[in-house]
Formats: structure tokens, sequence, C-alpha cells
């Protein structure tokens, strides 16, 4: 199999593996004892707290350890919301976010707040003017650092500056970009920051919300004083270990794996579009991830091409959401514009860590020869 959807998720690294398995083995105890045990545990926890502040330029004690993305981003959102609900009782958020927003959005929804989107171009970039038009009831605004489907950066740093000169929290889901671009938090000057392990190396459940020293965060998960009163819960100890570690491999890579992907994305683009020329590529315009390629083949549904794809040994995703009454279009790809008939037909190729030249240069032909079955299946009213 040529495993090309890598923003799904990553092969844990072995050393990780290995880290992780010593935790299993050895920190037993919990990390809020005082014990010596316990102790210990707690040392291991506080260094990959450090790791984890590193690979985004942050301070260790705003590193808050959750379950994953999903949690970090209702944790910021809602905790943030919520600390702020006495200045208004509104939220907005890019329209490309990520199903995790759009899910403490319907959250708080539900207690009362509204939200505002935020529209973005042709492109897939977010607006930053678009903040401007913003009520002045909203006190959070979240935006993405990188789109997981199409791979295009978010102008995050001067949408968060027109919204924090408004008075405006604002919230930055870094999960796919963290690990394969350079992140500064204050750079971006955001008030709260997201990763997950399992796109870097890591372990999946074991992720963090990075929240700024002063930021208000009213805890979702309470009646323990875990991470400094911000989520209760004991430690997951071997996912945050992996997690700490996967986030230093990670930064050390980042320079060589940066051009290292940049270059082979761009020979998988070029060659599947010499391939199959009616192509169109999502984001192409727009400064992307260097691992993620977002393509529509017209003709050849995204159901239809992941079945014939995985026919033929390759592992990629679609932003469709697939069902036995068909298919509909990735949110994505609706609000850049791109029409209903193209945008069900688009499909993302993820490179990582472990792909190679020779895995772009045997994946080509098998792509091309998945659109033709595609394409010929949808012919015959039936998938490929």
């Amino acid at each position: 199999m040529i495993y090309l959807d890598h923003n799904a998720s990553t092969p844990v690294r072995p050393e990780v593996a290995d880290a992780m398995n010593v935790a299993l083995r050895e920190l037993g105890a919990n990390p809020s004892s005082s014990h010596r045990e316990g102790q210990r545990v707690r040392a291991a926890v506080e260094r990959a707290r450090e790791q984890v502040a590193r690979l985004v330029s942050a301070r260790a004690d705003e590193v808050v350890f959750v379950s994953g993305g999903t949690e970090g981003d209702h944790l910021a959102v809602i905790g943030a919301a919520w600390a702020r609900r006495e200045q208004g009782l509104s939220v907005a958020f890019a329209a490309i976010e990520h199903h995790a927003v759009h899910g403490a959005a319907d959250v708080l929804e539900e207690l009362g707040w509204r939200h505002e989107t935020l529209a973005c171009d042709a492109d897939g970039r977010t607006r930053p003017e678009a903040v401007d038009q913003l009520s002045d009831a909203t006190t959070v605004v979240s935006l993405m650092f990188a789109n997981n489907e199409t791979g295009v950066l978010q102008p995050v740093a001067e949408i968060a500056a027109r919204a924090r000169a408004r008075g405006m929290l604002v919230h930055c889901d870094a999960v796919q970009g963290a690990g394969k671009l350079p992140i500064e938090m204050d750079a971006l000057g955001v008030d709260y920051l997201v990763v997950s392990g399992h796109k870097f190396g890591g372990p999946k459940g074991s992720a963090a919300l990075i929240a700024r020293r002063g930021a208000p965060l009213t805890p979702l998960f309470r009646g323990s004083g875990h991470e400094r009163g911000r989520r209760g819960g004991t430690e997951n100890v071997p996912g945050i270990v992996g997690l700490g570690l996967a986030a230093e491999l990670a930064a050390a890579d980042l320079p060589a794996e940066i051009a290292r992907l940049g270059e082979l994305r761009e020979r998988l683009e070029r060659a599947l579009v010499a391939a199959v020329p009616d192509a169109v590529v999502h984001g192409a315009r727009a400064p992307r991830l260097p691992n993620t390629l977002n393509v529509s083949f017209p003709g050849a549904r995204s159901d239809h091409m992941l079945m014939a794809l995985d026919a033929r040994g390759i592992a990629a995703s679609a932003g469709a959401a697939c069902s036995s009454g068909g298919v509909e279009p990735s949110p994505v790809l609706t609000a850049m514009g791109v029409p209903r008939e193209l945008a069900v037909c688009a499909i993302r190729f993820s490179l990582g860590r472990r792909t190679t030249a020779d895995d772009i240069e045997a994946a080509v032909p098998k792509i091309s020869d998945a659109v033709r079955a595609a394409r010929a299946g949808a012919t015959a009213g039936s998938p490929a």
C-alpha cells in the first residue's frame, strides 16, 4: 500500500513507540502523587510539556494536555466564550474550519450563543476584512492555521491583529500545521492554539491546547485541579510522553522535511495534471502545506475513486461525504465556490515522512488508471 493519507493520521515513529512502552512499563504512578514514584512520573509529564511548547515557540506553563484536537478546539472555543459571556454571546469562525470547531459552535448555539462566519476567497484563504464586519457581541474568533483538505495556509496573524484590536479572543486550530511548518504562537498573535500528536508521528488520543498566559479559559472537565485547573482528569502519561517526543523529533526534522515533501508534492501534482489534463488542483494559487494536494478529476466521483485507488494499493481521502443516497460535496470546497459537480470529485493526497520519490513514481500511473476506472464505472452506473 502506498500511503498518501498523512493528513488523516501518521504512523507512530519507532522512537515514540519505544518511549511509550517504557512509560507503560515504568511510569505507573499517578503524577499528582507526592511520593517519589509519583514525582518521577510528574517529571516525565513536565518534560513533554516543554517539548510541545518548543514546537510552537510557546511557554511550558501555557501547555494544557488534552485527548485530541477535537477536545482542544472545544476547550478553547467554549471555554473562552463562556469566560467572556458577560461581554457578548457571539463567536465567529472561518467557513473552511474543521468539523471540531463547527461542533464547538453548535454546543454554544444550544446554550444561547450565535455564530458568524468568515468568508473565504476562491483560493480558500479567509478574508481578513471579514473581521471588521463582525458584530460587537463577538468575543471569540476561530481560524485554522492550514486547511486540512486543501492545505491552504490562512492569514492568521493579520486576522488575529484585527480581532484583538476589537477586544476579541483568537483561537487557532493548528492541528494540520504543527510539525509540518514552523509555528510561533506569539508571532501569530493568537490566544489559543491546538496541536495533535497523531498528525506528526505521535500517538492518537494525545494532544495539547496552548493557552496564552492570562487568556481566560473556563474548564469543560471539573472536579479536580489537574493541568493547573484547566482540564480535569488524571493525565494520559504514555500518550503525553509520546506526544512530547514526537514534537521534539518533528521540530528537528522540519527544515529538511519541508523541502523534501514540497518537492515530492510538486512532482506528484505535475505528473497527475500531465496524466489527467482536465484535473483541477484546489488552492493551487495560494500558499499551501508542503505535503498536501487536493485535486478533482471531473467525472470520477470521489467515492468511486477511493474504491478504485484502494484496489490499486493507494490510500487517500476525500472531503465529500459519501452515503447510500449519493455524495455531498466538501463544505470547504463549497465555501471556495467550487461547482458541485467538481467538488464531489475531489481527492486529497497527503505525503509524510515515509513517502519516497519511488512512491510518487509508482503512484501516478495507478492514480490515472483509477481515474479511468472510476469514470468508466460512473458511465456504467456502478462503482469501479
